[in-house]
């Protein structure tokens, strides 16, 4: 039986193909570059894509929740680091987790060192996440006060160890000029090294973020490159130049409900609990939800003509359509939408349908 034959409404698929291509790629540049591959699983979310990632000489693996963290354990990850500035309520939690499983978590401030250190009963690693210009959270480049009473604090534990420095370049996601911010990164975090070594001889610095570790190749003495969204990547991935649009893995097979020829639209049943809400807006102020494929045996084709999502709502989508789509669709049909953001829509959706007919899990699935 076709996969399509499964699909009576909104369903994630995924190309196991593609996506393995994805991973290969970076695994390749990786280890290229001398570096260590720890892509953050945000993305993904499964325990069976994390079985692909393996074959490639994944060990180790990033999360971006304790949730998450917990769901991946048992999996045989040599680590599982929470990328996320740790949760002192969590505490109890993590240490149930380390008791069996290799952990590391985030710290960006004293305080949560310190209830770290007065409430950690397993051994667990900790980066110190720093700022060097994208403005979300860590500690600034500069402040070399925050830094050394993180590292005293820790100090006071044999429980808690401090494991390097994790930046997250996130503005490539913002400008064009990624060589130029990386630069930036790759001085920051050498600076740190420079400054700290000595002390601590196996400390690592750790970057991760796909537009940056997609299109660069330089990395300079950076130890680890950590991103996540090139696993499937998506139209956001595309517009920014970091793939390809044969390269997204991921689509949502939709059905279609009613067409308006006069307006040359498509209503979809499939919205914003399916997509997500991020949107890519044109030079015209156009807003793009998502763009349409058509979907075969083998998967999906990318048409000449694009037709793409104008507005959703939570179960509704219209579809913008070109008039070679208006003069072959039919209500009843499915069509595939590829996402704008693949990580959120992977986790609106909790779980995959493979093209040859499998479920693939999902941590929000479970």
């Amino acid at each position: 039986m076709s996969y399509l034959d499964q699909i009576t409404s909104p369903t994630l698929l995924i190309d196991e193909k593609i996506t393995r291509a994805n991973i290969k790629r970076m695994a390749d540049k990786a280890s290229r570059n001398g570096k260590k591959l720890v892509p953050h699983w945000k993305t993904a979310q499964s325990h069976e894509i994390g079985n692909w990632a393996k074959e490639y000489g994944i060990r180790e693996v990033t999360a971006s929740s304790i949730k998450l963290a917990e769901y991946l354990c048992g999996q045989g990850w040599d680590n599982i680091h929470i990328a996320f500035p740790f949760n002192p309520l969590e505490t109890p939690r993590l240490n149930r987790l380390a008791a069996t499983q290799s952990f590391s978590v985030q710290v960006v401030n004293p305080v949560t060192a310190q209830k770290l250190v007065d409430g950690l009963t397993n051994p667990v690693g900790f980066f110190i996440e720093i700022d060097a210009g994208y403005g979300r959270t860590g500690v600034h480049i500069s402040d070399f006060g925050t830094i050394e009473e993180i590292l005293r604090t820790a100090r006071k534990s044999d429980k808690l160890k401090f494991k390097g420095f994790y930046l997250h370049p996130g503005h490539t996601y913002y400008t064009a000029d990624k060589a130029g911010i990386y630069e930036q990164s790759r001085q920051a975090l050498h600076m740190l090294k420079m400054k700290y070594q000595s002390e601590f001889p196996d400390l690592v610095t750790r970057v991760g973020d796909t537009p940056g570790c997609a299109v660069m190749e330089d990395f300079g003495d950076i130890d680890e490159l950590g991103p996540g969204n090139f696993v499937f990547f998506d139209l956001m991935q595309a517009e920014l130049g970091s793939c390809t649009k044969a390269d997204i893995s991921v689509c949502l097979a939709v059905p279609v409900v009613d067409i308006s020829k006069e307006r040359k639209e498509i209503l979809i049943h499939g919205g914003g609990v399916h997509l997500a809400k991020d949107v890519l807006v044109d030079a015209a102020g156009n807003k793009n939800f998502g763009e349409v494929v058509f979907l075969n045996e083998n998967g999906w084709s990318i048409p000449t003509d694009r037709s793409y999502l104008k507005s959703i709502s939570q179960e509704h989508g219209v579809i913008k359509a070109s008039d070679s789509l208006l003069a072959t669709v039919k209500v009843g049909d499915l069509l595939g939408i590829l996402p704008i953001h693949s990580c959120m829509t992977a986790d609106c959706m909790g779980e995959y349908l493979s093209l040859d007919g499998r479920k693939i899990d999902h941590c929000e699935g479970q």
